[in-house]
């Protein structure tokens, strides 16, 4: 494990403020790692991406950087222009202990 994973897990455990802080921002964050991974993964650029979807480079680029909150109709285009679909799902909490 790398060291900021070390310092971020020992943060999380001993504020629990930040770690709540943290664990709101984890769908938005997991949602924009799933973006990069599938698109990486296809060795595509963002301007490919553009191309496919219609969504400018530069609003991928901000999506991808955290300072673009996409709809929900942009994402399913952004998963249709990697080839995929978009599940949304609602889950239980689990409690944390």
């Amino acid at each position: 494990m790398g060291s900021y994973q070390k310092y971020r897990d020992e943060a999380l455990k001993n504020d629990p403020e930040l770690r709540e802080a943290y664990e709101a921002l984890a769908p938005e964050y997991n949602i924009i790692q799933a973006m990069i991974d599938a698109r990486k993964k296809q060795n595509l650029t963002q301007k490919e991406l553009s191309e496919r979807t219609g969504i400018t480079q530069a609003d991928i680029s901000r999506i991808e950087n955290g300072t673009r909150n996409p709809s929900i109709n942009m994402v399913q285009r952004l998963a249709e222009g990697l080839g995929m679909r978009l599940v949304l799902q609602f889950v239980p909490k689990t409690e944390t202990k």
